[in-house]
């Protein structure tokens, strides 16, 4: 299935979002996988997430950036996440993307590369396969606050992803920012405004509802 610009979107945000979710702990130059391990742990202790966020899209033709706003809940396996323009269920099987312009659903059953982007759960648990984590230093962010700098490079070289930037808050120990820069020189930074754990959400928090939407149309792609 052919993704357009705002599914692109929303898939980027999930992979900024699985890296910067529970991302916490000291660091030192002999420790960036390491930090990324507690993140996957975390998670894994989390019993729920809910997120909001700021996604902030440049390109080189286009330096002022787009900006998206969200949200994201997490459990296990399982997510959903809502922009201005769509709004996407997974439970863990199928998945549900709502787009609010055309009141289309596509319901589809990602798997194996597929499910790795759209599924944050995943990413976190497999990073170490796609990427070589990097120790870059100290620096001080727009805010004035001393991070830590961690560079995430694909072991593909065929990737679309030239690099991911993390940086770490050094006091709060919480992401501060993930920058995903990719080789068509277009870059996507997104900020967590909000986060909250242990929220245990139902199973059907993860469903999409059809009479939430009784406009929508069904496109079934499984």
């Amino acid at each position: 299935m052919k993704m357009n610009k705002k599914n692109q979107m929303g898939r980027i945000a999930l992979f900024a979002i699985a890296l910067l979710l529970g991302l916490s702990g000291t660091v030192f130059a002999q420790q960036a996988e390491a930090v990324l391990d507690k993140a996957s742990q975390k998670y894994k202790e989390s019993n729920g997430i809910s997120a909001v966020f700021n996604l902030q899209i440049r390109s080189k033709a286009n330096q002022k950036a787009e900006v998206i706003e969200g949200s994201i809940q997490m459990k296990g396996d399982k997510f959903t996440l809502k922009t201005p323009q769509s709004y996407t269920w997974y439970d863990g099987a199928t998945q549900w993307v709502y787009m609010e312009q055309t009141e289309e659903v596509n319901v589809s059953k990602p798997e194996g590369d597929e499910l790795q982007f759209t599924n944050p759960a995943v990413l976190l648990n497999t990073y170490k396969k796609g990427f070589t984590a990097k120790y870059k230093g100290e620096s001080t962010n727009q805010s004035g606050k001393k991070v830590f700098d961690i560079t995430l490079v694909p072991k593909n070289r065929k990737s679309d992803i030239s690099k991911i930037d993390l940086r770490i808050d050094k006091i709060t120990n919480f992401p501060a920012s993930i920058t995903v820069t990719n080789k068509n020189g277009v870059s996507n930074t997104i900020l967590i405004s909000k986060l909250v754990t242990g929220v245990n959400q139902s199973a059907s928090v993860f469903v999409f509802d059809q009479r939430k939407f009784p406009n929508a149309e069904i496109i079934d792609l499984r």
